[in-house]
């Protein structure tokens, strides 16, 4: 048996689009040369030429929001309370166990941009694969975005799951799952069409609410679904530990164990 990892998540980086303006990640590289200055200072007296190549550190200095990147949202992040009235767990409450499972990718690469998914879509999927969902797993969908990531429309690419479809998977056990999307449920700029044709404030962001009837995670902008199958493959995403934080960043990892060659 072989143990091959495939990496699904995106990079934090520059000018790529991968958030909406606001809320896009800015890094500072900081290099050997530029921190010599800093080195100095613990040093009095130390030259550039005395060290190494004339060479200090390399660092970083980043400025980022929780949702930033491959991340793991906690229940807190989609209302106050989870479990119809208990207290929302944050980031750094989250069960380990919920974040080291065996995983299922739903592939709805073919639904267009906007759509809502369905109870009747998921279990479809699920029928195509044949999979029956047990407690834990974690429930990865793969989208028309995962391919669109670092394009100008990403942030309004891909379909979205609903309240019932989320739901469909929390009543069999299901408590995180992820989306290649930049968002679990339909990019906002589909949802606002809807609700300004209807005014019906149900709709918005219905799939991230269904964590007040039962708590769970999501991860959102993970990346190369499209080279997992369907099953029989462990998903890895163990959040940074945020204290009382809506979310964390991860490194998330696909982990599929082969025949030996």
């Amino acid at each position: 048996m072989t143990r091959r990892f495939v990496d699904i998540s995106i990079f934090l980086e520059n000018d790529v689009i991968s958030d909406p303006e606001p809320y896009r990640p800015r890094i500072e590289y900081i290099d050997h040369d530029r921190s010599v200055p800093d080195i100095a200072g613990f040093f009095p007296g130390l030259a550039k030429e005395d060290l190494p190549d004339g060479e200090a550190w390399a660092i970083e200095r980043i400025e980022l929001i929780t949702h930033n990147g491959t991340h793991l949202d906690a229940p807190y992040h989609f209302a106050r309370t989870m479990n119809k009235g208990e207290r929302a767990i944050t980031i750094d409450e989250v069960p380990l166990e919920w974040c080291f499972q065996p995983g299922v990718k739903l592939d709805f690469r073919h639904l267009p941009d906007g759509y809502v998914v369905t109870a009747s879509d998921v279990e479809a999927e699920l029928a195509r694969i044949g999979h029956r969902l047990s407690p834990l797993e974690i429930v990865v969908v793969n989208t028309s975005a995962g391919a669109r990531y670092g394009q100008p429309d990403y942030v309004s690419a891909g379909c979205g799951m609903g309240l019932e479809a989320t739901l469909y998977l929390l009543e069999r056990g299901v408590r995180l799952t992820g989306t290649d999307a930049w968002s679990w449920d339909a990019p906002f700029i589909h949802t606002r069409e809807k609700y300004l044709a209807t005014g019906d404030a149900s709709l918005i962001w219905e799939g991230h609410k269904a964590g007040r009837e039962i708590g769970y995670c999501h991860l959102e902008k993970l990346h190369n679904l499209e080279a997992l199958p369907a099953s029989g493959f462990t998903v890895s995403c163990f959040p940074v530990k945020i204290r009382a934080a809506s979310a964390g960043w991860t490194r998330a990892v696909a982990i599929i164990d082969e025949p030996a060659a």
